[in-house]
């Protein structure tokens, strides 16, 4: 190979003259030389590469590190809270069972004083709740646990409504009979002048049945209803004089006789222990006096028994 070199004025040239091998030494030389400045690009450029990760990374890092702190901080304050409401929530709850002991046992007490066998409370535990300070601290109430515990007490509050409705119930029921039957005296200030049964008739002289029993006073003295009900009559009838007649339901009615004035009207709702009338003489009579009568599902029967009641 012959290689010519010529001036830029054309007046010179010089030819060089390549053999086989000194062109292979060339090329190869020219090679290595190519490879050394990609070696040298190569790493200077990887080398610039570097220097940026690490420059963005010392202005990047410090911030996520920061940030990473800011989150921890959050989460780990999040959970103490979580924890704190939870343990309130527990105390609370724990207060709330506690009542409901408080309240068995007042039911239970409730119904021996009303004889209300039939309800049965859970008083097996005492409402009381303490202790000494614990020798180590365990771990506050799981948010299945207290669901469950909270669940459990949803359900005895609804059992002890019931029964409490239940024994209400009872009560108002027996409260009712109580001041519906007829019981105690007519009259705060009177005597018993007859008894029920067979009597000599004060105004014939005859043995007749005697309906009542009659409480002597004197004239004006008040009459009292013996049990609450409803006013079925209020006025003269014949052999009474002014009457009023009460009726209590489940079958009884009771008749206050021969009064000086009646203070009711038919059709009122009048309550045990009620003034009704004023003690009089009216229709046969010998003096001021209040013919008692109870009438128990259509027929007369003895008062006295209601009588001893009071």
């Amino acid at each position: 190979m012959q290689l010519f070199l010529i001036s830029k004025s054309r007046k010179k040239s010089l030819s060089i003259t390549f053999g086989p091998i000194t062109l292979c030494v060339c090329m190869l030389v020219m090679l290595g030389a190519g490879l050394m400045v990609f070696h040298a690009g190569s790493h200077y450029a990887l080398s610039l590469t570097k220097d940026s990760f690490k420059s963005l990374y010392s202005q990047t890092a410090p911030l996520w590190n920061r940030e990473i702190k800011a989150q921890q901080q959050m989460l780990s304050q999040a959970k103490e809270n979580a924890e704190k409401n939870l343990d309130a929530l527990a105390t609370r709850l724990s207060k709330l069972q506690a009542h409901i002991m408080r309240l068995d046992a007042l039911g239970s007490r409730l119904a021996d004083m009303a004889d209300l066998d039939e309800i049965e409370f859970d008083v097996a535990s005492t409402p009381g709740l303490g202790g000494p300070n614990p020798t180590s601290l365990h771990g506050s109430m799981e948010v299945s646990d207290f669901l469950d515990s909270l669940e459990d007490l949803n359900s005895k509050i609804q059992d002890r409504e019931e029964k409490l409705a239940a024994m209400e119930s009872m009560l108002i029921d027996r409260t009712l009979r109580n001041q519906t039957i007829p019981t105690g005296s007519p009259t705060a200030d009177g005597w018993i002048s007859s008894l029920f049964g067979m009597r000599t008739d004060p105004m014939t002289g005859k043995m007749e049945f005697h309906g009542g029993v009659d409480y002597a006073g004197k004239s004006g003295s008040p009459i009292l209803a013996v049990g609450s009900g409803i006013v079925t009559w209020s006025g003269i009838r014949y052999g009474y004089g002014n009457m009023v007649e009460i009726n209590h339901g489940n079958g009884y009615q009771t008749r206050y006789a021969h009064n000086k004035k009646n203070l009711v009207v038919v059709g009122q709702k009048v309550d045990k222990g009620q003034i009704i009338a004023l003690m009089g003489s009216s229709g046969r009579a010998t003096g001021p006096h209040v013919h008692f009568e109870v009438v128990n599902n259509g027929k007369v029967v003895n008062p006295k028994k209601y009588i001893s009641l009071k």
